[in-house]
Order: structure tokens, then sequence, then C-alpha cells
């Protein structure tokens, strides 16, 4: 087996990279749920499950939803960040498959960040 270089890393990063870019799709919004061993304890798999359902329930084909690892919050499991096109992206903590909801309904089709949920606005990385 050929080893791995750092130049081939970078090219799978970019690759895969362009397939969830917001920017890149005609997707409105983006939905992570993170799913580190804490998120899947604490009940990110029925958030998921119910955000996806929902999703097709409402026929909003112009949302991306992902699964992530730990957000490194464990205590605000489960987690969620919403990415909006040109908007900062939100995270939410401690939800409920009714929070989840909300959220859908009032940030991704409405626009309108559901602070009561809201961890942070903003991303921790600088591009």
């Amino acid at each position: 087996m050929k080893k791995i270089k750092i130049g081939d890393l970078e090219k799978i990063r970019e690759r895969i990279q362009k397939t969830t870019n917001l920017r890149e799709s005609k997707a409105r919004a983006k939905v992570t749920i993170h799913m580190g061993t804490c998120g899947i304890a604490a009940g990110a798999r029925k958030i998921l499950t119910s955000l996806l359902e929902e999703i097709a329930k409402e026929k909003l084909a112009d949302i991306l939803v992902a699964t992530s690892g730990c957000a490194g919050l464990c205590s605000r499991e489960p987690m969620a960040t919403v990415e909006i096109m040109d908007k900062p992206p939100v995270k939410y903590g401690d939800l409920t498959i009714e929070k989840m909801k909300k959220i859908l309904i009032e940030h991704i089709v409405k626009g309108d960040i559901v602070k009561e949920y809201a961890l942070a606005v903003g991303s921790e990385r600088v591009h």
C-alpha cells in the first residue's frame, strides 16, 4: 500500500470540502448534528432522525444535513450548528426534538436565530 503524503491529504480535504461547502451547493442552509460519542449518548441520533423526517415532511429540499464529531462541549450535547448563506454560523445546545423543530422553522426557514437555545454565534475558526 502506498503511503499518503501531506499533499495527498490536502487534495482529499479540498475535494471533500467542495462537496460539503454551503457556497458550492444549491442549498440555502446547512445543519450539522454533532455525533461524537457524547452527542450520541445524549440523544443526537434521535435529533438527526427527527430533523431528516421534518425536512422531508415539509419538502425542504434546499437544506443540507451533515454530521460531525464532538464539538468540544460535551455537557451541552446534543448539539447542532446551523449555517445559512452569508450569515455567521450558530451553535445550538441542549437540544430536544421539539427544540430542533423550532430551530428548523424559526431559524432555518424564517431566518431568525432562536436565541434561547443558541450557545454561540460566529465561527471559532479564522480562514
